[in-house]
């Protein structure tokens, strides 16, 4: 197994973590704040604004299984890339959308991505953030896996789109194929 690492901010990250908890190939996540500019950040901090952090997921995968261009166009499927500091009714600067990459061989891979995803919307500009990872602090314990432990949370992304995920790998590699 070749462990990689990405962080992925795609609003509130109670639904985002388990989204990418459903994707085959993704050894492990924990929900976070990334590039914030006050260590340690709590979420009332965050919420409040003040600390430009963004909820965001640590994902750790595994490269030999799934591919950095998959794990991406499976993340942009699930969130509305031409939306600034929205997703769903979540709305402020912390639910901005964002591809944080820990290792610089990845910041073609992630341009790429964009160019390809900004060439799907000829209408429409997307504000999807992409620059090395700055910071990264781990959310409050009840946040980590929030949906797991309360099924009946809120979330932003729909059962439907969580329970699609390994089956749109699969889709993804099909059309890569042909």
């Amino acid at each position: 197994m070749r462990e990689r690492t990405i962080i992925l901010a795609g609003g509130c990250f109670w639904g985002v973590e388990k989204y990418l908890d459903a994707i085959p190939g993704v050894v492990g996540t924990r929900t976070g704040y990334a590039n914030s500019r006050v260590a340690h950040p709590s979420y009332q901090q965050v919420c409040a604004g003040g600390t430009d952090a963004a909820e965001a997921v640590r994902v750790r995968y595994d490269a030999d299984a799934l591919g950095l261009d998959e794990l991406l166009a499976l993340f942009f499927e699930a969130i509305d890339p031409t939306s600034l500091d929205r997703q769903g009714h979540d709305v402020g600067h912390q639910y901005r959308t964002g591809v944080f990459w820990t290792d610089d061989a990845d910041a073609p891979l992630v341009r790429g991505a964009l160019a390809r995803l900004q060439a799907a919307y000829p209408d429409a500009a997307i504000v999807v953030e992409a620059a090395p990872l700055g910071t990264f602090y781990d959310a409050e314990e009840y946040h980590q896996h929030y949906l797991d432990k309360n099924p009946t949370g809120y979330c932003h992304l729909s059962a439907a789109r969580i329970e699609q995920a390994p089956h749109r790998l699969a889709a993804l590699r099909a059309d890569a194929r042909r």
